[in-house]
């Protein structure tokens, strides 16, 4: 009960943010650039091919989904870095790790609040950038649920690592690891991508580490693999391309890896002297 209450408490500080409010605004302004850049391209596209337009729609529509992912993922780690680092250090914790309400209510009730907030924002940046395209040309991406449900998965593997590493780190130090983690896995993506296109094993095998010390990365690529067509995504290397593709395994491994990341960092913050 006490967990479920902090995490309301915790979504309508949230909405208070002001750099929530700046992310929902560039959001917005991202989907009226989207709507009107696309608007244009149809209007001045003259293929008569329906197989050549409904490619280059589903290019157009990955790229758009691409820049969610890249604006969910910096928001993630932006609105909740200084959430348990920035409280500790500050002494506002006392005022809720106070008994009768137990220290993993205080984590889990704020990380549920997080989630609630992230869940929304994915909603409204996928399915209004699907909206988009749908109103101005009546396509729509395959297996969107399914894609939208793995860029959730990313959001919330980054969420917990930040709430993990909040528990031991400074708001600074934390957002600094978060970040390079994700970048790590970023480039272990791209050299997974070029290993699978020149056939390097080695190359490939880099990337896999890199996946799986981070794999957020890999939620992302496994969500373009779902809602792209497979033609958009035999074209060659790309942010979306299906050069090597995780498999469902790297899926069920990031759900686990969140796990334990919470169980981790519910087990730190127990033990920490606030």
């Amino acid at each position: 009960m006490g967990a479920w209450i902090l995490a309301g408490v915790t979504f309508r500080e949230a909405a208070r943010k002001k750099l929530l409010w700046m992310a929902l605004l560039a959001g917005l302004a991202f989907l009226a650039l989207f709507g009107t850049g696309l608007h244009y391209h149809m209007k001045d596209f003259t293929a008569r091919s329906v197989l050549i337009r409904r490619q280059v729609l589903n290019a157009m529509l990955m790229m758009g989904f691409y820049a969610v992912d890249l604006l969910t993922v910096t928001m993630t780690v932006l609105t909740s870095v200084d959430t348990l680092s920035g409280e500790i250090s500050s002494g506002t914790i006392h005022a809720v790790a106070t008994k009768p309400i137990s220290r993993w209510q205080v984590l889990v009730g704020k990380w549920l609040g997080f989630v609630g907030m992230l869940t929304a924002y994915i909603i409204l940046m996928v399915g209004g950038t699907a909206a988009v395209t749908y109103v101005l040309t009546g396509y729509t991406a395959r297996h969107l649920v399914r894609g939208m449900s793995l860029i959730l998965l990313e959001s919330l593997l980054l969420l917990t690592v930040t709430f993990l590493f909040g528990t031991t780190f400074s708001t600074l130090t934390n957002g600094v690891l978060a970040l390079g983690l994700h970048g790590l896995a970023f480039m272990g993506g791209w050299i997974e991508q070029v290993g699978a296109e020149l056939h390097s094993p080695r190359a490939v095998t880099v990337g896999v580490v890199a996946s799986i010390i981070m794999p957020s990365e890999s939620l992302w690529r496994r969500a373009a693999y779902e809602m792209q067509s497979p033609l958009v995504g035999a074209l060659g290397i790309s942010p979306f391309s299906n050069a090597s593709t995780p498999s469902l395994a790297m899926v069920g491994y990031a759900a686990v890896y969140v796990a334990m990341a919470l169980a981790l960092a519910i087990r730190r913050f127990g033990r920490r002297d606030l």
